[in-house]
């Protein structure tokens, strides 16, 4: 027999991106068996990215700064976002055998569709209404515990995501789309009304439909747990910037599950430096791939055999398959 499920809503009264992605960390190393958490938080003039992302790449870091904003890197795989005040995000923290995709994806489109607006699930990560985005998602898992989070759009400033995000003409072409607002919308776009409160409330009750009541929802302030080592990790110039050596050698190319942009440092043949670059919602495989080149010689079948290497998830076989063949083909006419 089962146990029931533990439920617990936590929210955060802080709009600091470094200070909410410290927390979300804290819940997941906090969470309990059989338990599974709602956060819900929001950041204020926020470009967040993913795990594996050169963040020069994906948005106007100085054009960002100067305007007071927030560069921030999260733990999930995906690709970068605009967080304002007109944006809701969500968090499910969980026992990683209560995570269900399907359900948790359910609470987000049951609580949209309650208010008279029709979502509905497509492509790989993402809710839409009318064929435009309003929610991403991404996820990551650690041995026994998980998270998928993500993005409800009520009322997001989209000048500002054209201003701050830059999106590759190869990632647009590949999407089929002119611009990074062309294929988002904002649910006031369908509820004129629409608040963040509101929002809140209804994702509330959803998760408590199909999860269970809750206790009265947790309510964080800034100072209320000792974050200290987390919110310096968050804030701190190597975890968001990185650093971004010269590569002698740059192979990239785009995918249906992922752009890679791949650079290795060579010395006398060796690989001594591996980074991958990649909007791949796998984070964790992408970083093994890396590091399966470190210390190989430049050659396709060398690095086939890394690949090989690797115990990769049914899943992920793909991912791993197209990789083997990209390199095959490109290493051998370095």
């Amino acid at each position: 027999m089962s146990c029931p499920v533990k439920t617990q809503i936590v929210l955060s009264d802080s709009f600091d991106p470094w200070h909410n992605l410290a927390l979300e960390e804290f819940l997941l190393h906090k969470v309990e068996k059989d338990q599974i958490l709602l956060y819900l938080w929001q950041n204020q003039n926020t470009v967040v990215i993913g795990r594996n992302q050169n963040p020069w790449q994906e948005c106007r870091c100085t054009l960002l700064e100067q305007d007071g904003g927030k560069l921030a890197r999260r733990l999930s795989g995906g690709g970068a976002v605009f967080h304002d005040l007109g944006n809701l995000n969500f968090t499910f923290i969980m026992d990683r055998e209560l995570y269900d995709l399907h359900k948790q994806l359910q609470v987000i489109l049951d609580g949209v569709n309650s208010l008279g607006i029709q979502a509905e699930f497509t492509g790989r990560n993402d809710l839409t209404v009318e064929g435009k985005k309003f929610s991403g998602n991404a996820f990551y898992f650690e041995k026994d515990k998980a998270y998928h989070h993500g993005t409800v759009l009520v009322h997001v400033d989209g000048e500002k995501v054209g201003k701050y995000l830059q999106v590759s003409k190869e990632k647009m072409a590949a999407k089929g789309v002119q611009s990074v607002q062309s294929r988002i919308t904002n649910l006031r776009n369908y509820l004129p009304d629409l608040s963040i409160e509101e929002m809140k409330g209804t994702l509330m009750e959803s998760f408590q439909s199909l999860y269970g009541a809750c206790p009265e929802p947790l309510r964080i302030k800034d100072t209320e747990y000792d974050l200290g080592e987390l919110y310096e990790k968050y804030a701190s110039w190597d975890w968001r910037y990185g650093k971004t050596p010269q590569f002698d050698l740059v192979l990239e190319t785009r995918f249906p599950w992922g752009g890679i942009e791949l650079g290795f440092t060579l010395r006398q043949g060796k690989i001594i430096g591996s980074t991958i670059y990649s909007d791949a919602m796998n984070a964790h495989l992408i970083q093994e791939i890396s590091a399966s080149f470190l210390n190989r010689t430049l050659n396709s079948a060398e690095l086939l055999l890394a690949l090989e290497s690797l115990q990769v998830q049914e899943e992920d076989q793909m991912i791993l398959q197209d990789m083997k063949e990209w390199i095959g083909e490109k290493v051998k006419n370095v």
